[in-house]
């Protein structure tokens, strides 16, 4: 029984022993190591995306110019159709009668003519015999004058008459693709309807129209080069546009014009952007957003892993020159990758641990290990700590 009491307090003593020289051994390692940067100022791009309605080049509403029953359409919605193919064909019996009709006219006017013109080659002579008075003449010439006139207004009914005949064939007054046809076969249609035949979209370009607000548009305006308008628009670089499935479409675009007026109810501008669509990829109505570059000097890049947040604001860990760290608010404007943009609360030179921060305090003394001379053992030993 006196042998397992000491060798109890044996090894109560052991323990005791153990625990007191935990703490000088934890003593003896120093301050843990932690990867520390120094801010400094960069050029960099950033791409800000504006919300963008798709729009065809041309959009073209197709409309009967003349009354009539639809006899034949010869397309299909979401055909792709040329310049110059017959559309629909209108029914012409009314139309082929007025063309007749004309016609006819213009026959009778010419017979009137020539009527006219034996009466003048008749008289003209036995005037200049003193046979018949001069204002027989006069009045066959009149008479003949009058002729021609009437043959003048017959041709011109007819013209009028076969260029309203000519349309009842409605051809497409553009290259695009065809879009909804609510009419079918049968349907009376006419100048009046309020409703189009349908609409042929030219998209072998795209216009992107999006918006910028008064304050988006004072800072994008203060990065142009350029005097005038066009001299900016000029100066402004290739813009991407990012489609319905997060996709970035193939080919750049450029921005072509911008509003001169804001709106008064909405405080904002409309801008217009031209993407080539020679695959057909883009149609009218659909939408996306519009990606821009644009250029930010001197500003300083903050890794985000460098912040932590706390009741809404981020905050760094700066290091001073007794190697301890302090926690200091910063303010950030855009991420610009895994990077913030900072406004202020770090200067150039500054040093800032870069990871680890879950295991800092304030005050805290730290080994600094610069980011360059960073190893994947000093990780290691940060994360066993």
């Amino acid at each position: 029984m006196n042998r397992n009491y000491l060798f109890t307090g044996l090894t109560i003593a052991l323990l005791a022993l153990s625990s007191c020289n935990e703490p000088q051994k934890q003593q003896a390692r120093g301050p843990m190591p932690f990867p520390i940067e120094s801010a400094k100022k960069d050029n960099i791009t950033v791409y800000n995306e504006y919300a963008a309605n798709i729009e065809g080049e041309q959009n073209i509403e197709i409309r009967p110019k003349v009354d009539g029953f639809i006899d034949k359409i010869y397309i299909a919605e979401g055909e792709e159709v040329k310049k110059g193919q017959i559309l629909f064909k209108l029914s012409a019996e009314t139309l082929n009668q007025q063309v007749n009709a004309a016609k006819a006219n213009i026959e009778v006017a010419k017979a009137q003519v020539v009527s006219a013109q034996v009466e003048v080659d008749k008289i003209s002579p036995l005037v200049k015999q003193n046979i018949i008075s001069k204002s027989q003449l006069a009045t066959a010439k009149s008479n003949l004058n009058a002729a021609n006139a009437q043959l003048n207004a017959a041709k011109a009914d007819y013209m009028n008459a076969q260029e309203n005949l000519d349309y009842t064939i409605i051809k497409s007054p553009v290259n695009g693709i065809i879009g909804s046809i609510p009419y079918k076969i049968g349907s009376l249609v006419g100048r009046s309807e309020t409703q189009a035949l349908t609409t042929v979209s030219n998209i072998s370009n795209v216009y992107a129209y999006f918006t910028m607000n008064e304050k988006q548009l004072l800072q994008f305006n203060r990065q142009l080069d350029g005097k005038s308008v066009k001299e900016k628009i000029k100066s402004l670089p290739e813009v991407e546009l990012i489609l319905a499935d997060g996709s970035i479409y193939e080919q750049k675009g450029r921005i072509e014009t911008i509003n001169g007026m804001v709106n008064p109810r909405t405080g904002s501008i409309v801008y217009k952007a031209i993407f080539p669509n020679s695959a057909n990829l883009l149609r009218s109505g659909i939408s996306g957003k519009v990606k821009i570059p644009s250029l930010e000097n001197n500003v300083i890049l903050l890794p985000q892993k460098a912040t932590y947040e706390l009741q809404g604001k981020k905050f760094v860990y700066l290091v001073n020159k007794d190697n301890k760290v302090e926690s200091k608010e910063v303010k950030v404007s855009l991420a610009v990758g895994q990077n913030f943009i900072v406004q202020g609360g770090i200067n150039e030179g500054q040093s800032y641990v870069t990871d680890g921060l879950i295991k800092l305090r304030h005050g805290m003394q730290i080994q600094p290990v610069s980011e360059k001379h960073h190893t994947p053992d000093a990780n290691a030993a940060m994360s066993n700590k």
